[in-house]
């Protein structure tokens, strides 16, 4: 006979590494992961409890450096639990009526430490050897037991061009112009890591998840829209750095493709999009990133939103194939929110779909 589980999920709450309260009570909440957003993941939780609305400086929901700490996972009959780790949050905004509850408590994942801390004296590159080992840099001045971790094909570490930051210029932007340089995408996974990873390709990138209709399929609604917005049939790329000095350099690259009802001309006319970094400093670095850019700007600007049953692994740069309707479509997982409770819904947003064959 089968043994039978439960859908849970629990929050403990940190301070300076220490626990100081386990599965903290909550009656709703959830993980959202959005790629668009400079914190990677943010927290929403509602705690019935006003006694845990905070009063003193080291509570466990008061917002000078405490953390919650996130899982969901399966517990069954005979006592066993498997968790899925939703993440580390930051808490950044709790508050609620001190007589009657509830709390509302928000939180993010910790490139909002980074985002804080602002560079005090110009910062530059120089020295710093390859693209992680800058990254890593930069990140370790803010957070020194930082976790970093590159995924990259081959472990991937080009050399990093002399750029320069002025006093108040964003530590965080800083770092993903870094990134961006090396053609890779950083930021905090589940585990609380700094993760440095390819830019997704939805086209021959491994697919994470199959969503199906039908029976036995784990969809359970879905709508689509599409739009020339942010579809783009050339795209111009400079670098000008004269901390290095190297000369400024440019390069272009056109959808010219016969086949494309994007190719520059035809009948969805001309639309150019620019791009620069102070890390390109010569036309091939340029003509790599014009290129890796036109590539995504020339992608049918497809947005679905689904629900489906839960997946809470999934994470915002993974690849998913959704089956609906008998056409197999690849996308991107653009965002998710992942519930706390087994009555709220999981929702996915996925841009850029590619149509496989049936």
């Amino acid at each position: 006979m089968a043994t039978s589980h439960t859908m849970v999920a629990k929050v403990d709450a940190y301070y300076a590494g220490q626990l100081l309260r386990a599965d903290l009570p909550f009656s709703s909440g959830s993980v959202t992961v959005d790629r668009a957003s400079k914190s990677r993941r943010k927290l929403a939780l509602t705690v019935p409890d006003p006694a845990l609305l905070p009063r003193g400086e080291i509570d466990p929901l008061a917002p000078y450096g405490q953390q919650l700490v996130v899982s969901r996972g399966i517990r069954y009959t005979n006592g066993a639990e498997e968790w899925v780790p939703l993440g580390t949050f930051r808490v950044d905004n709790p508050s609620g009526d001190t007589h009657f509850g509830p709390v509302n408590v928000s939180g993010t994942s910790m490139e909002s430490a980074v985002i804080d801390d602002k560079f005090q004296v110009p910062t530059t590159t120089r020295g710093m050897g390859g693209c992680v080992d800058a990254m890593t840099t930069l990140i370790r001045q803010t957070l020194p037991d930082a976790v970093v971790t590159n995924l990259t094909t081959g472990n991937r570490n080009p050399s990093v061009a002399v750029a320069t930051w002025d006093a108040g210029s964003d530590r965080w932007d800083a770092v993903t112009q870094v990134a961006r340089a090396m053609s890779a995408e950083i930021f905090v996974d589940a585990q609380d890591r700094f993760v440095i990873t390819d830019l997704p390709d939805v086209v021959n990138g491994a697919v994470a998840w199959d969503i199906a209709d039908g029976e036995g399929g784990n969809l359970i609604a879905s709508s689509r829209s599409v739009s020339r917005t942010a579809v783009y049939n050339a795209v111009v790329a400079s670098g000008e750095n004269s901390a290095s000095g190297a000369i400024p350099v440019s390069a272009t690259a056109k959808d010219v493709s016969l086949s494309s009802p994007t190719r520059w001309g035809g009948p969805f006319g001309k639309s150019t999009k620019f791009i620069s970094s102070a890390l390109w400093i010569t036309a091939g670095d340029c003509q790599a990133a014009a290129d890796f850019e036109l590539f995504n700007a020339i992608a049918p600007n497809v947005e679905a939103a689904l629900d489906t049953l839960p997946n809470p692994a999934l994470e915002g740069n993974d690849i998913v194939r959704v089956i609906d309707g008998g056409r197999k479509e690849r996308f991107l997982v653009q965002s998710l929110t992942i519930p706390l409770t087994a009555d709220a819904n999981f929702a996915i947003t996925l841009r850029g779909g590619k149509e496989e064959a049936a």
